[in-house]
């Protein structure tokens, strides 16, 4: 039985990936090829897929040995911009990408997921609304609907969930200038950033027996910063 999670070469994913590792197989699937190491590393199976296309998706499907117990919907990109510049190439390959791709692998892996099987996708506080992430907010929104609508198609053989992060430490946040990020992390009410292992650590309990009785939810893993003004 074998975990599989999208954009695991870094960040969210790998520290799912990581989290899960050491109890059952895990194929770690990511554009970048440095998954392959990163899998070598944690002893998975590294898949380098584009999950926006059926190739890509066939490809993780078919490194799958036995049935699916998780599929971590966390591949995704941002291509910011105010609305009134934002082109229609950048909202479209954002909702391609963290929204459509989701949906196609989690319906491509219907057939194959175990009785009591989960699927936990990554969307974003940004589901509430961000300036400047018109297109982000709409394909993480997109995801929370997505997953209360598998959650009612897949009942009762697999759970759907999702978690909705806030400011999580990675290289995206890393390379943001020192006082924009100071300023982000001045709104969030614990007074921090979140780190992979703890966005990983959440993903691993709403999967867990624990939680056998959710399912169409979203857990918003943001520190505090949807409850400020």
């Amino acid at each position: 039985m074998s975990v599989i999670v999208t954009g695991a070469a870094r960040g969210i994913g790998r520290a799912v990936a990581e989290r899960f590792s050491a109890d059952r197989p895990v194929i770690l699937a990511d554009l970048d090829p440095a998954v392959h190491d990163v899998a070598r590393e944690l002893g998975g199976i590294g898949v380098v897929a584009d999950v926006t296309s059926a190739e890509g998706r066939a490809a993780i499907l078919a490194a799958v040995e036995g049935d699916i117990t998780l599929l971590v919907n966390n591949a995704g990109i941002t291509k910011d911009a105010r609305i009134v510049k934002m082109t229609e190439e950048q909202f479209l390959a954002v909702i391609r990408v963290n929204l459509g791709a989701a949906y196609e692998l989690t319906t491509a892996a219907i057939g194959r997921f175990a009785d009591g099987a989960n699927v936990v996708s990554l969307a974003s506080r940004a589901y509430l609304g961000n300036f400047g992430q018109f297109n982000y907010s709409a394909s993480k929104g997109g995801l929370v609907g997505m997953t209360r609508a598998l959650a009612l198609q897949l009942a009762p053989r697999v759970r759907v969930n999702a978690i909705a992060p806030s400011l999580t430490a990675s290289e995206m946040t890393s390379a943001m200038p020192e006082n924009v990020l100071n300023k982000m992390i001045a709104t969030i009410p614990l007074g921090r950033m979140a780190e992979p292992r703890e966005i990983a650590e959440t993903i691993a309990t709403l999967a867990s027996p624990a939680m056998a009785y959710v399912t169409g939810q979203v857990v918003v893993a943001c520190g505090g910063r949807s409850l400020a003004p």
